[in-house]
């Protein structure tokens, strides 16, 4: 229960980002006798593990987003504002919104990460990621503005590019993207059109690795491809995509290259820090990795700074067996519960042993009734595995009517096999003909 803090409460924290790290280290400081601001560009808590949910039309931004206001109506000692950091200034201790200036005790950045595309930068308006609620909605639109396309048009070879789907990277985001899509191609929309088969759709999700869900046994990973194939999705491992222009993807593999075109080009491959790494750097000196991650010390404070610490997919944790830590849900939530619980220690004169992570494991939704888990001394597969997500995400998500609400949405979903959300929105929702260029290649499937 939040409780009331006396008005001498004189430690000022201050945390930049409202994802999971910055929300965790909010609800480990939430009775504690100090002060915290939290800072976000957004007034919500996003739910980034189920936006591709968002995309494919099962459910709606708003299922999977909190109020960060009313996260913390009842935390007296928490105020949010907000706003963007432009700048820090370490020695002052204050953090720079415009012309506004906060002043801090102790600061913790959880940014988060952005896409990145290997320098190709030009290739994110053919290709969008998947980080916020704008890149879900453009990818529904896009998603769904090609069967409608496709409806229209009466050239088979630029219907054949409407009705092909090329999703770059095989991580968990294009797994799932993959599995949603086929799941909408070859099963929901089958008796919507009139005017084109949607079981003539083609996925192709490409893989720069030998494997699909590098992070999770390789027989899981064996049987996740499995599970894809058997839905219609074609897997190309071993696979880099070299160059995205208009409608072509051009790929290899081997020595081998590789055209198609494609109108729906959605990408899930590559991170990269967010701006405030930059900013971290050029103002405190800290080095960052080639991704823009800040590395950061043993307890996630940065060096020379002991009371700036930074969490999340922008932290560069490398002190545990030697091994980057992924950026995932769990290493945020602990790191940020880490330090809300150092923070405390140190007012009473206290420390901890540095950060260790625990791994809670992996898992990745395939379709209905399939996913793969990985939990270490369990495996799971097919319907338990599927079960288990179910109940991992409803865990996650912050607010109790929240969770009712997904609850409520997948299983009507799963009673009528319909997908409510299927939306298009945004100025271009009217998807125009166009042309696209006769070098077309059907690729073959690379085996596993």
């Amino acid at each position: 229960m939040a409780v009331s803090l006396e008005n001498n409460a004189s430690h000022q924290v201050v945390i930049v980002g409202g994802g999971f790290g910055g929300l965790y280290a909010a609800k480990a400081l939430n009775a504690a006798n100090v002060n915290v601001t939290l800072i976000d560009k957004r007034n919500f808590h996003l739910f980034q593990p189920l936006l591709y949910q968002v995309a494919t039309g099962t459910l709606s931004p708003s299922d999977i987003s909190a109020p960060l206001r009313s996260v913390f109506s009842k935390s007296k000692n928490t105020k949010v504002l907000l706003g963007e950091v432009n700048n820090i200034d370490p020695k002052a201790q204050q953090v720079i919104l415009g012309d506004e200036v906060v002043p801090y005790d102790t600061l913790i950045v959880a940014t988060g990460a952005n896409h990145s595309y290997f320098g190709k930068d030009n290739w994110e308006k053919v290709a969008p990621g998947l980080k916020t609620v704008e890149d879900a909605i453009e990818m529904r639109r896009r998603i769904f503005g090609a069967f409608e396309a496709a409806e229209k048009e009466t050239d088979p070879e630029i219907r054949r590019a409407w009705l092909s789907f090329v999703i770059v990277g095989g991580g968990p985001t294009g797994v799932e993207l993959a599995g949603a899509i086929a799941e909408l191609a070859y099963k929901t929309l089958k008796e919507d059109f009139r005017s084109i088969n949607t079981s003539e759709t083609k996925i192709l999700l490409l893989q720069g690795g030998p494997r699909i869900l590098p992070h999770i046994a390789p027989e899981l990973s064996k049987s996740a491809a499995v599970s894809l194939q058997k839905l219609g999705v074609e897997l190309h491992t071993h696979t880099r995509v070299t160059n995205i222009e208009g409608d072509i993807v051009t790929f290899k593999q081997g020595n081998e290259f590789t055209e198609i075109t494609s109108k729906t080009i959605l990408w899930a491959a590559g991170v990269q820090g967010s701006p405030m790494g930059k900013v971290l750097a050029e103002s405190t000196g800290v080095e960052c990795d080639y991704s823009g991650r800040v590395i950061v010390e043993p307890d996630l404070s940065i060096e020379g700074y002991d009371n700036i610490f930074v969490i999340g997919d922008l932290a560069n944790f490398s002190h545990q067996d030697s091994k980057l830590l992924p950026g995932v849900a769990p290493v945020a939530k602990q790191q940020g519960e880490y330090v809300g619980k150092l923070i405390q220690r140190r007012l009473k004169g206290q420390t901890l042993p540095q950060f260790h992570y625990n791994d809670v494991g992996s898992l990745a939704m395939i379709g209905q009734n399939l996913a793969v888990v990985d939990l270490g001394f369990l495996k799971l597969t097919g319907f338990l595995a599927w079960a288990f997500w179910l109940l991992v995400h409803i865990y996650f998500l912050i607010e109790f009517d929240t969770k009712l609400l997904v609850v409520f949405q997948w299983a009507w979903n799963y009673i009528t096999r319909n997908r409510r959300s299927r939306l298009i929105t945004g100025r271009e929702a009217i998807v125009e003909p166009k042309t696209v260029n006769n070098r077309v290649q059907q690729p073959s499937v690379t085996p596993l």
